[in-house]
């Protein structure tokens, strides 16, 4: 080796990340999610503004109360229309904002509650730890799916916290409850789907804390919140992160399934879910109202999964075989 080359170091993130490169799947997963957030983020400003379709997506030529049939899809509606002319492409990019948003804000939901749950009581041991796992063990015994039907039938429609009130006036105006339902279907889920993530914060946490760095911040008199949240958590984050990314898409299948009954995603709003309950009603007449929405959620929840389980093959320090 000459004077001139030096060693370049690594880390685990930088292994992880050639690995992560290294897998097919993943890298496919990643660019699709990229691409599909670009699209539900700019896709319906650039056909409103291209296409001179109204808020709704209805064509300006159509007059009010004139009664318009779904077309299949053209050059014109890649995707067909819908029963009342509105263009399908920018409905399912439209619903994929909603849905992309249950999803992710929901898991970070999750991920606060979770997170600080199981590294509390993986910390604290003992009764602590015994108290918190055992009210984490109740509510496993319940059907999560049940819970999050409970609380959008009790606390929808009139009966919605002020607070989610509140959040939502500050995005679309008092009294609309299309968005009480959607910040309400963020808490409701966001809040039965942490259990998981604390056990596997809380298994971290008992392998870490016993560790020399820990052992070294007690001595130097760091504060417990401090060792918890600045020292253990960090040093915890590839599980966290994996399982996190797993959880996206088993999120958005619940919404999915809940806006299919009809309690989730409230008109004027829709999301892949409520798309795909609409047109099952006409599948028989005009089966890309179903195909098309159902065939992106699908690719969607694919591609989660994909990279979701490079991203856990990657950040295995056991992994070898990329």
């Amino acid at each position: 080796m000459s004077n001139n080359e030096t060693l370049k170091g690594t880390s685990l993130w930088k292994d992880a990340w050639k690995r992560l490169l290294k897998n097919k799947l993943a890298v496919f997963g990643l660019v699709v999610i990229v691409l599909m957030v670009i699209a539900v983020t700019i896709g319906p400003a650039i056909i409103r503004m291209t296409t001179g379709y109204t808020a709704d997506y209805v064509p300006t030529d159509i007059g009010e109360g004139e009664l318009v049939a779904s077309f299949p899809p053209s050059m014109a509606h890649p995707m067909g229309t819908d029963e009342l002319g509105r263009d399908m492409l920018a409905r399912v990019l439209q619903g994929g904002r909603i849905s992309l948003m249950v999803g992710i804000i929901s898991t970070l939901v999750s991920l606060i509650v979770g997170v600080s749950w199981g590294a509390i009581a993986g910390y604290m041991g003992g009764r602590v730890d015994n108290i918190m796992m055992r009210i984490v063990d109740i509510i496993y015994a319940i059907p999560y799916i049940l819970v999050v039907i409970v609380l959008l039938s009790v606390f929808g429609g009139p009966n919605t916290p002020e607070w989610i009130q509140w959040l939502s006036s500050k995005f679309g105006g008092a009294g609309n409850q299309g968005l009480n339902q959607i910040f309400l279907l963020f808490f409701a889920l966001g809040l039965v789907s942490w259990l998981t993530m604390a056990r596997v914060v809380r298994g971290q946490i008992l392998s870490l804390k016993n560790q020399e760095f820990v052992l070294a911040a007690k001595a130097t008199g760091v504060s417990t919140p401090a060792i918890i949240f600045r020292h253990l958590v960090p040093n915890a984050l590839g599980p966290v992160i994996v399982y996190a990314t797993l959880t996206v898409p088993s999120v958005m299948l619940t919404e999915a399934f809940l806006s299919f009954l009809g309690i989730g995603v409230q008109a004027p709003y829709a999301s892949w879910g409520s798309l795909a309950s609409d047109g099952i009603q006409n599948i028989a007449v005009f089966p890309w109202q179903l195909i098309f929405p159902g065939v992106t959620m699908a690719l969607t929840l694919f591609s989660l999964n994909f990279l979701g389980d490079g991203l856990r093959d990657a950040l295995d320090p056991q992994t070898r075989k990329f």
